[in-house]
């Protein structure tokens, strides 16, 4: 990140990303949201109890300096909002046989590139930790019936043409067997899309993008995206 500078003391400031909103839209949903947001490695630091649903906070780096950044908040959607996702889903019909097929045309494009719409990306200080997160969700979702059918998985692989990304790729218990490439070489992609979370255009769903960037290459996919 480019450093500014302070127009006060005119020394250099970094700037970064402090929070990140999430909502859930049922109560019963809360404490499975937190779950998952445990097991992909974020440390939970909040867990406030509400009528209408519990409010948590949690920080994306388990040894991360508590100064403010990297931080994301979980709470219910407020009743006005989920009033107006009521009014939304009456207005498309969804469900229905007379559905508005922009509703199975905008699912479709989300489930092919869970990028089209609002997602929130974390950047993973290594694969296997990466690994180890998604391998921990993969497992809740077969074998905890509170998480059963509700989680996809979508992974995206290095764009292939270097030796050692593609040996330790096709290696890899995640991004081994899929033909899915990133739109950039030397990093991969774990998208979980859950509807635990609700967000995005319908309010349904959000796909948690957990990203690697294998170190050494000055060119990767987050600073450089090929088509």
């Amino acid at each position: 990140m480019n450093a500014v500078l302070n127009t006060i003391s005119n020394e250099p400031v970094a700037n970064t990303l402090g929070h990140v909103g999430l909502q859930y839209a049922n109560k019963e949903d809360g404490p499975l949201a937190a779950r998952l947001l445990e097991m992909l490695g974020y440390r939970k630091l909040i867990e406030l109890p509400f009528p209408n649903g519990n409010f948590y906070e949690f920080v994306v780096d388990q040894n991360t300096p508590l100064i403010g950044d990297g931080i994301v908040y979980l709470g219910r959607a407020s009743d006005q909002q989920l009033a107006l996702r009521k009014a939304i889903h009456e207005s498309l019909h969804l469900g229905q046989s007379n559905e508005h097929p922009a509703v199975a045309a905008f699912r479709a494009a989300q489930l092919s590139d869970p990028e089209v719409t609002f997602h929130v990306g974390v950047l993973m200080q290594s694969l296997e930790q990466l690994e180890q997160a998604c391998l921990r969700v993969i497992d809740a979702e077969k074998n905890d019936p509170a998480f059963k059918g509700r989680i996809k998985f979508i992974c995206n692989r290095s764009r292939r043409g270097d030796p050692k990304v593609d040996a330790r790729m096709d290696a890899s218990p995640i991004f081994g067997k899929t033909p899915r490439e990133t739109y950039g070489r030397n990093g991969c992609q774990a998208f979980i899309v859950t509807d635990l979370i609700s967000t995005g255009l319908l309010g349904e769903d959000i796909g948690i993008e957990l990203d690697y960037v294998f170190p050494g290459y000055p060119e990767h996919l987050l600073n450089k995206v090929e088509v």
